[in-house]
């Protein structure tokens, strides 16, 4: 990972967890966040993207606290709005660990260490395959089967691209989603536990119709 730089902006949002090759859209408005995409577009392009937690809100305006480990993503498109707001696209690219703070700008920055997981163990074996399907029946229901098809046979996501897609849109609480981004490498097992927990608390739950999850 030689080429990403050791000090990067750090955009903390609250219940937001960012995967590797995962690409969201953006709105920055604040204008401490505007300077930083006008900093960064004529650099690197690089933000870390990292969940606030704790009484972050009270702090919002200063340096709440934030998780170490957050996933940083690469500006893919930009477009510059009239008024000075910035709307774009992030592609995620890799995990990070945050090893101190910078206050040197209006926006937070952080010098870090990449830890990217290695996708050659992210690779998912066929009894995987079929393990991970039949964890999305039970999890998403009926809506199973459709969510497999256009992810695995028309998008064509395999690997460490579906694993770290679920991982994002599975509709799981953030701090499930934190937990899975820190496993790195056991992303699978993480992610099959997470799926096993969820279906097994929803069997020890109110009486109601099997499934119910989503892939948003």
């Amino acid at each position: 990972m030689a080429e990403l730089p050791d000090i990067i902006p750090i955009f903390p949002l609250p219940n937001f967890v960012l995967f590797p090759g995962v690409t969201v859209p953006l709105h920055m408005f604040e204008p401490r966040y505007r300077e930083m995409v006008g900093d960064v577009a004529e650099t690197h392009g690089t933000i870390g993207m990292i969940m606030l937690k704790g009484d972050w809100e009270r702090e919002y305006y200063a340096y709440p606290d934030i998780f170490t480990i957050g996933c940083a993503g690469r500006i893919s498109s930009l477009e510059k709005l009239p008024d000075g707001r910035y709307n774009l696209q992030l592609e995620g690219l890799s995990e990070f660990r945050v090893g101190r703070e910078i206050h040197a700008r209006p926006y937070r920055q952080a010098e870090i260490e990449w830890c990217p997981s290695v996708r050659t163990l992210l690779g998912l074996e066929p009894s995987e395959m079929t393990s991970l399907h039949d964890l999305l029946v039970g999890f998403l229901g009926e809506n199973a089967d459709a969510a497999w098809y256009g992810l695995v046979e028309e998008q064509g996501l395999r690997d460490a691209d579906l694993i770290n897609f679920l991982c994002f849109h599975l509709d799981v609480t953030p701090l499930e989603k934190q937990t899975l981004l820190e496993a790195l490498d056991d992303r699978i097992a993480c992610l099959f536990d997470v799926l096993t927990f969820k279906i097994e608390e929803r069997k020890l739950g109110p009486a109601g119709p099997r499934g119910g999850g989503s892939v948003n």
